[in-house]
């Protein structure tokens, strides 16, 4: 677990789900400057559980960016805004790339380059900030069968691999919305089972506020 505590800098890094429309070129501040996803769900909860604790939620999300895409933004966007805490939730796009543009290989990260890029993101930065949060990435269907949530859950193993292997906090997206998906249709909370609601995005939020010790 971590404790968020008061002057702390949270950054949140990600792909489209983590960006959701923040403010460009640092996700920071008022009118909606962190977008209108997890991100900003995650801030009104930190602010409400103890309005006298002034933490400082960045988002910097981009969307469409895989894990490759993170590596080489990584000083701009993480290391020089000096994070106390940091989560990462990335290879959605890993994956999909590989399904809806199979032709053009380049787009999507496998497996083990994915790996790589994650350990060279924890390695960068893990000595750097207080406390380090990997998230899986998900895809909300619910048959394990599917061929895309079968490898979205292989994708999340390897968050799970790393994280254990670098001791860092360790967060099963795809198990949050396991609940939800065995009582309703993944479309209401999810048109294209990877963009959530406004519903999905609270489940994520309360998710991260567990992780991070945040009263909900």
């Amino acid at each position: 677990m971590i404790d968020l505590v008061s002057g702390d800098r949270l950054v949140m890094i990600g792909d489209s789900i983590t960006d959701c429309g923040r403010t460009r070129p640092v996700g920071e501040g008022l009118f909606n400057a962190l977008g209108n996803g997890y991100v900003s769900v995650l801030d009104a909860m930190v602010t409400a559980a103890d309005p006298a604790r002034f933490v400082r939620v960045i988002n910097m999300g981009c969307s469409g960016h895989t894990s490759t895409d993170l590596v080489q933004r990584w000083d701009s966007d993480v290391i020089a805004l000096r994070p106390d805490v940091l989560t990462v939730m990335i290879g959605t796009n890993d994956v999909w790339r590989q399904f809806d543009s199979p032709g053009r290989a380049e787009h999507g990260v496998q497996p083990e380059s994915y790996r790589a890029n994650l350990i060279r993101m924890v390695e960068q930065s893990q000595h750097a900030v207080r406390g380090l949060l990997l998230a899986t990435p998900f895809f909300l269907e619910p048959l394990i069968e599917d061929r895309m949530r079968a490898r979205m859950d292989e994708y999340g193993a390897i968050v799970k691999e790393v994280a254990t292997l670098y001791q860092t906090e360790f967060l099963d997206t795809q198990a949050l919305f396991e609940p939800y998906l065995q009582a309703r249709h993944s479309s209401e909370v999810a048109w294209d089972r990877v963009h959530p609601s406004l519903t999905g995005h609270y489940i994520l939020a309360r998710g991260f506020a567990g992780v991070l010790r945040v009263r909900h």
